[in-house]
This record gives C-alpha cells, structure tokens and sequence, in this order.
C-alpha cells in the first residue's frame, strides 16, 4: 500500500509529515504548477520539492498540468508523475482503462 501527501506546499501539508507519516509519495499542489514557468519563486519551490522528496526516497506527483511546456518543465526537473487536464479531464472509472492503454497519456 502507498500513501500520498497530497497538495504538498499548501494548507495543513506540512514538512513534519514527511518525518512522521510513512508517506511514499509527496503530490505538488496544482498552485506551485501553474505558476512555475512565470514565476521565479515558484520554479525554485517545484525543484526545491522534487530534489527534497528524491533525497528521502520518496515519489513526486505534480498536480495541475495544463501546458506542454510545464510538462516539459517537470520531466526536465525529475518529476516522477504527473496529472492535470493537459492529460484529460476527470472521467468515470469505466473510461479510466481506455485512457491508461493510450500512449500519450504516459508521464
């Protein structure tokens, strides 16, 4: 069994979770996301992140991808996962398998 932390960087998603939950996976929060290709700030807290959560072994899931360019930002940053509209909107469960066996759905 996995456990995500989910919306990483936001609200009550703290750094003491990483330390005491046994958590696999950290999930960006979508906010960091959209403004990470305009903002300064908010790239250097994407990377800062993903190399934290490398570091502790854990996965990085970012929410929010609307845009080829910041799915080419992740990829290039090391980004275990990603998720978001650029990929399809949310779907009933009986689509989700016709959505995983086609190709350019891949992270």
């Amino acid at each position: 069994m996995n456990i995500a932390l989910d919306d990483f960087g936001t609200g009550y998603s703290s750094l003491t979770y990483l330390k005491k939950l046994p958590i696999d996976i950290v999930k960006i929060d979508k906010e960091f996301i959209s403004n990470a290709l305009n903002e300064k700030v908010d790239e250097k807290i994407v990377n800062t992140i993903i190399n934290l959560n490398h570091e502790l072994n854990l996965k990085v899931v970012a929410e929010g991808i609307e845009t080829k360019e910041q799915l080419n930002f992740l990829r290039e940053t090391g980004c275990d996962f990603g998720q978001g509209f650029l990929f399809s909107k949310a779907i009933p469960a009986e689509d989700f398998e016709r959505l995983l066996k086609e190709e350019k759905y891949y992270f």
